[in-house]
Order: structure tokens, then sequence, then C-alpha cells
């Protein structure tokens, strides 16, 4: 712990109690004052740990206006922790415009590691992690939805989304349409009783989603495999030759075919024909 009155970022466990480190319990018990998205549900964390310290609301709707409250503290040799309902504070939760006011006003911050549901999630999809997009939740509205999964289309990353319960279908559904049969797996309940993690080419998810309401309940994560590298391997006419036969043969047949008359590799036109057919 420092001694210099500091702003810690203390992530929190995003289901299992058990995932939090013992360091950010000694910050948690050292700090004046615990800054909480929602001082109820921290409150049970700090129930749980046997831990009594005074708690202060800091959520989107009051950050701006609260942020120098927090910093004339600080300055007045009170050191806070920032937390969020779960998981890793700023990352798609509150905290960006506090941190930015200290830093601006030459208060101390200092992060703490820990969990977060977005790198969880990636670390158990299977798809690739060398390189990853986290877009965090894409707009409620379709056309915004839609607008934002087009601006990523050509990003080979693997892409990184937190979606609602009662969107999930919805964006399956935009992703299959705009981004293709591209793998995705849906991660539920990252680390709490009813965990699963589940992953099929976009159309199959989005029957696979339908097919039981307990599918989409629950905090959900989207891991999306990012656009295929083989376009730039493939010469422009291979691609106009297999986008004439697939609207008239099986793509399996129109890619072999397409192979033979241009001398590509069948597997680099199957494997295009899947994501843009």
């Amino acid at each position: 712990m420092s001694d210099i009155p500091t702003l810690y970022i203390v992530p929190t466990p995003i289901g299992n109690l058990a995932d939090i480190t013992q360091r950010a319990l000694d910050v948690l018990r050292s700090v004046d004052l615990v800054a909480a998205e929602d001082t109820r549900h921290t409150g049970i964390l700090l129930s749980h740990y046997q831990i009594s310290v005074p708690t202060f609301a800091l959520h989107d709707h009051n950050e701006q206006q609260k942020a120098d409250v927090l910093i004339a503290r600080i300055k007045e040799g009170k050191s806070v922790a920032l937390v969020s309902d779960a998981g890793t504070p700023l990352i798609s939760d509150p905290g960006y415009h506090l941190v930015t006011r200290c830093r601006e006003a030459g208060v101390k911050v200092v992060p703490l590691p820990g969990p977060c549901a977005a790198i969880t999630a990636l670390s158990a999809a299977g798809l690739p992690t060398d390189r990853f997009a986290f877009e965090g939740f894409l707009p409620a509205k379709a056309k915004g939805r839609d607008d934002r999964l087009q601006a990523v289309i050509e990003d080979t990353r693997s892409l990184v989304f937190y979606e609602s319960p009662r969107r999930v279908q919805d964006t399956v559904e935009a992703i299959a349409r705009i981004l293709g049969e591209r793998q995705v797996v849906v991660c539920r309940e990252l680390t709490k009783t009813f965990e699963s993690i589940h992953g099929l080419p976009a159309s199959e998810m989005l029957a696979w989603l339908g097919e039981d309401d307990n599918r989409c309940r629950g905090e959900i994560v989207l891991v999306v495999a990012g656009a295929s590298k083989v376009d730039d391997e493939l010469p422009a006419e291979a691609i106009r030759t297999l986008g004439l036969l697939v609207s008239e043969l099986p793509l399996k047949k129109a890619a072999a075919l397409t192979a033979e008359i241009h001398g590509v590799k069948k597997n680099a036109l199957y494997k295009y024909g899947l994501e843009h057919y």
C-alpha cells in the first residue's frame, strides 16, 4: 500500500466471490472510501469478506459531477478504491471521467489486475487470441448495431462483445447477416453455477439459441471470429468466378471448379465462400 493518498482501480469478481485477489482485499480493507457503481451490490461483497469501509455511489449518471468530490477527498489525505459491479472498472463500466480528472489533477492512480469478463471469455473461446478487438456493448437500436458491425467487417482480429439476454438473438442474427458465417462463441454466466461456453457458425448459433430460452439468460459475452485473411490471396477473377458459380451450384462444387479454372487453393475459396455467400 502507498503512503501517498491514492485512487486504486480494484477489479472485483464477475460471479464467483472467490475470484478476488489477496491484494484487492488488502486495498479494500485499508482505504478510507470505496467508490462503487452500486453501493448495495458492492455491500454484498464487502460484507462477505467482513470489510466495513464507507461506500460512495459513482455511476454513469453522476460520475462527471462527483469526480471532483472524490478528488477533493484524496487531496485531503484520503485513499479511495474504485470498483464496478463486476470485473475491472472502466471496461464498459464507469470510471473513465474520474481517472482522467485524477491524472489531470496529479492524483496518484494505481491499477490492480484481476477479473475481466472479456478476457475470461476470450481465453476459453478457441479463437485466435494474439490480436483481438473489444467492442463492448453494441448500440441498442438496430441501425446503430448494424452500422457498428459494418465498421468491423474487414477486421481480422477476434471480436469481443458484451450483450444483454434480451438482445443476444437479434445480435447473432445481425452477425450472420452482416459478417457472414463466422464462428460465434456464446459465453454465458462465466464463473457462475450455470456457466456455459458454446461455439457454432453464426446461423447455427442463432438456431441453437432459439431452441431453449435458458441459453439466452444471464450475463453474456460474444466472441466472434475475425475476417478471413484469404481475401488478399485470391485473385479478383477467381472471386468473381466463384460468385457466378455459387449462384447455380453448391458452394463445395463451385469452389472446386473455380480452383481448377484459376489454379488456386480450393480450401481458400471454400472458406471465402462460407464467409461471403
